[in-house]
């Protein structure tokens, strides 16, 4: 089920890639299916096609050459039209289940923020490594005795409300980007949904975390200093409501 474009005409989609060029076309024409025609392409340092792919199907494409998954997306938000008034993250590898966007859509007058939850569903959970299944046991875990929330997934797929984004005021740069995010939200008070979506093998390029223990290693390293150092900071405004 397509959504009117009209319907969906303040939603902006951000999708950062690096060496995607297998992929991303058919990821855009997939949106585009949906109704979603406003898609920047964030170009994190490929050295391959992934530009000329995204352009040639009328995304816009934002050259970002500072390395970084949150760099990415950050720079994506840069100079949002005024119109937008809701942002899509997906990635650009063809593995989000981008089907279960109507249905996710159709939430937005409830939620703040929804997020696709591929553990929830049997497909989401056979694809998920051995790596990504522990490493969202344990962040989600670290929240729950941190903040009080039990999150069940740190997905790509996601969808807030740009004044909810504009103010949790992000400021990783990196792989800790979808963490500060879901914990950030949670002390904003935002209301919050976890959607059950699909999930697939990656359909092109090489993944950069999972699969490559040096690169799971290090996301999830970066996830746990992460929400270390937000921990802190709920700490520290805590104590000084106090004094």
């Amino acid at each position: 089920m397509a959504l009117e474009r009209t319907h969906v005409d303040n939603i902006l989609v951000i999708i950062p890639v690096l060496n995607e060029e297998d992929t991303i076309a058919q990821v855009i024409g997939a949106l585009h299916k949906q109704g979603l025609m406003n898609i920047r392409v964030i170009d994190n340092g490929s050295s391959d096609r992934s530009k000329v792919e995204a352009l040639g199907v009328g995304a816009e494409v934002i050259e970002e050459p500072k390395s970084g998954y949150g760099q990415a997306c950050w720079q994506g938000l840069q100079a949002i039209p005024e119109k937008i008034e809701w942002i899509l993250f997906c990635d650009g590898d063809g593995s989000d289940d981008i089907s279960v966007l109507p249905q996710m859509i159709e939430q937005r007058d409830r939620y703040d923020f929804m997020l696709g939850d591929r553990t929830a569903t049997l497909a989401g959970r056979a694809v998920l490594t051995t790596v990504q299944r522990f490493g969202n046991r344990l962040a989600t875990a670290l929240i729950r005795w941190g903040w009080g929330y039990s999150y069940r997934d740190l997905g790509p797929l996601r969808l807030i409300r740009r004044s909810a984004l504009e103010q949790i005021q992000m400021q990783d740069r990196g792989f800790g980007w979808t963490v500060e995010m879901q914990v950030r939200a949670i002390e904003l008070g935002l209301r919050i949904y976890e959607y059950p979506v699909g999930y697939y093998p990656r359909q092109g390029g090489r993944s950069k975390i999972s699969g490559r223990l040096r690169g799971s290693v290090q996301a999830g390293t970066i996830i746990l200093s992460t929400l270390g150092r937000l921990y802190g900071q709920r700490l520290r405004q805590k104590r000084s409501l106090k004094q």
